[in-house]
Formats: C-alpha cells, sequence, structure tokens
C-alpha cells in the first residue's frame, strides 16, 4: 500500500521516540507502506543520543515526505510530556499514538480506523500486538487494578492461575486477544482517539513521565462513559521495552505509577489499604525469587531477586506516588 500527502489529513500519528534508531526507522517505513488512510506524521526525538534525529531526517526528507514533521528536541521530556509537544502541531481530528518499536502490519491502521467507525461508541481503539516471532504480545490491552487483583498478585494466585480470569483479571486470564472485546485499558503503543475527545480529557496528565498514562486516561475516560475497545484483525509488532536499560529503575518507574493509580482510582475508602497492599509486591517478588533461586540454584532467578531487592530497598521513591501521601 501506499499513501499519497494530503493538506487536509484526517489521522495523526504521533511518535515519542527515544534511543530506538533502527526501530524508528522501521516503524515509520511501515506506517508508509501499510496505511492508505491520509495521515500526517508527528514525530518527537527525546534527545536521543544513538542519531534518531540526523536518521529520520536524512531517510525521511521534508521534499519526499511532506507529511512528517520531526521536532528533534534538547530533553527528554518522557513519554506523555512528550505528546505535548507534538500536539500543537497535529491537524488531524483522529489521533493515533504508535510507539517508535513497533511495524504495522497488513494495514492495521486502516483496519483500525474501520473498527472505530463501526464502534463510534467505546471512544478509545486498540489492536492486537505480537512479539518479533509472531507469539501474542498481551500488553495491548489490560484490566484495570482493584485490590483482589492487587491481593492476587502479592499471593502469586495470577501465576500460579494464569488462564484464570478471577486470579489474573488484570490480563484477562491469557484471552489471546482474538476477539472484540471491551476492555478498561489500551496500550498507548497502539491507541485511537478523536482529537475532540482527548482535548475534552485534557489527554494525558504530565505527572504520569513513564507508564500509567494511558491506564490513568482510560478510566477516566470510562467514568466519562467511554468503554475502549481492541480489534484482533488490527495487529502490529510490539518488541516492548526498547529504551530501558536499568531493570530495577524500571520497577522504581512502574511502582511509583501503580502507586498513584491506586491513589487516583480506587474506591476512597480503599485507596490507602490498597497502597499499602501493592507496595508489598517488590518485597513478596524478592522473597519468592530468592527461595526458588537457591533451592533450584538458578542464577538468573537469583538475578531477578536481586532486582526485586533493590525495587523494595528504594521503596522511599516510589511509596507515596507522584503526589506525595
Amino acid at each position: 500500500m501506499t499513501q499519497t500527502a494530503s493538506s487536509d489529513p484526517i489521522l495523526s500519528i504521533i511518535i515519542i521516540s527515544y534511543n530506538t534508531r533502527q526501530m524508528t526507522l522501521d516503524c515509520l517505513a511501515s506506517v508508509y507502506k501499510e496505511t492508505t488512510t491520509p495521515f500526517e506524521l508527528i514525530v518527537v526525538d527525546n534527545a536521543s543520543s544513538d542519531g534518531s534525529a540526523e536518521a529520520i531526517a536524512a531517510a525521511f526528507p521534508p521534499q519526499t515526505h511532506p507529511n512528517l514533521t520531526l521536532l528533534a528536541e534538547t530533553e527528554n521530556h518522557g513519554f506523555a510530556p512528550g505528546h505535548e509537544v507534538a500536539l500543537p502541531h497535529a491537524r488531524a481530528p483522529w489521533l493515533l499514538l504508535l510507539n517508535p518499536d513497533t511495524l504495522v502490519l497488513e494495514g492495521a491502521i486502516d483496519k483500525l480506523m474501520a473498527f472505530a467507525a463501526r464502534t463510534p461508541d467505546a471512544g478509545i481503539w486498540g489492536g492486537r500486538t505480537i512479539f518479533g516471532d509472531g507469539t501474542l504480545n498481551p500488553a495491548s490491552c489490560w484490566g484495570r487494578m482493584t485490590p483482589w487483583s492487587t491481593l492476587s498478585r502479592i499471593l502469586g494466585l495470577s501465576g500460579i492461575f494464569p488462564r484464570s480470569e478471577i486470579f489474573n483479571s488484570e490480563t484477562y486470564g491469557r484471552w489471546p486477544r482474538d476477539t472484540e472485546r471491551d476492555v478498561d485499558i489500551v496500550s498507548g503503543c497502539f491507541f485511537l482517539m478523536r482529537r475532540a475527545d482527548w482535548d475534552a480529557l485534557d489527554g494525558f496528565d504530565p505527572a504520569f513521565v513513564m507508564y500509567g498514562e494511558e491506564a490513568d486516561l482510560c478510566l477516566r475516560a470510562k467514568k466519562r462513559g467511554f468503554q475502549p475497545r481492541v480489534c484482533p484483525e488490527a495487529t502490529i509488532v510490539h518488541y516492548g521495552g526498547a529504551s530501558e536499560t536499568v531493570r530495577a529503575d524500571k520497577v522504581v518507574r512502574l511502582m511509583k505509577a501503580k502507586i498513584e493509580l491506586i491513589k487516583r482510582h480506587f474506591p476512597p475508602g480503599l485507596r490507602r489499604f490498597g497502597c499499602w497492599l501493592f507496595s508489598q509486591w517488590p518485597r513478596s517478588r524478592h522473597i519468592a525469587t530468592g527461595l526458588a533461586a537457591r533451592l533450584l540454584r538458578n542464577p538468573r532467578l537469583a538475578e531477578k531477586s536481586a532486582v526485586w531487592g533493590e525495587a523494595w530497598a528504594r521503596r522511599g521513591e516510589w511509596r507515596d506516588g507522584f503526589s506525595g501521601p
């Protein structure tokens, strides 16, 4: 497929990149190859040190790709705030957030737009994601955190019964994402929304610099009557975690975002308890993986235990979320 440049794009595709040079180039090429919907591309490069901005400018010059706007930033704004950099340049009535570590397959963007036209009441739409080897990447969508799902996680029940929607509700019991379904949260890696609805909801909360931003937006949207929905025919490759290097740092950022989500979206009477309960997750993982490592003499489990132990030791960084007690 090829897409012709249009002065009036229907869709603004926003990509926030950071040190994913080749993946970003491949992603952009796949968008052009597989999309016929009139679009514009807005790429925010968050001060990458791997030459991403220069490579994008060379591979997609304005003379041949006039519908691509490259914003080469001199500071790393993070994922959610990066969209605020991009949005003033977006002209279309539809927004698609697309991760740089993705590949668009078989007209996935066109299929997602058609799906949105068929299910207009959903308000937020996502597709199906697979890893590079073709296996399912279940992180295209997930269920909201609840006191029960948190307790199941702490006790290890979600791992013992991964296919159970009772004990593993946040991942929908390993539902293979092969059917249309209402979900609580659509991943920001492939996230479609009307621009007017984005503006009405004030988009991503910039407090969520990394992780949790799409969950917060989807849960706020659901309070206003939206019902996010996924389309299995709209499939992309999502490698996942391409810009992450330090695992303990990743866990700390994830914990901070999750605690903030609990503070904002749990029932008021359960928020303090929910924060305490979830805060035990790194501790329980540290103990469980450490015990398994000793029993099985497994160095990889020992490494995982060390990561969880460091995250627990750094709990002062995340236990209050973003906004303090």
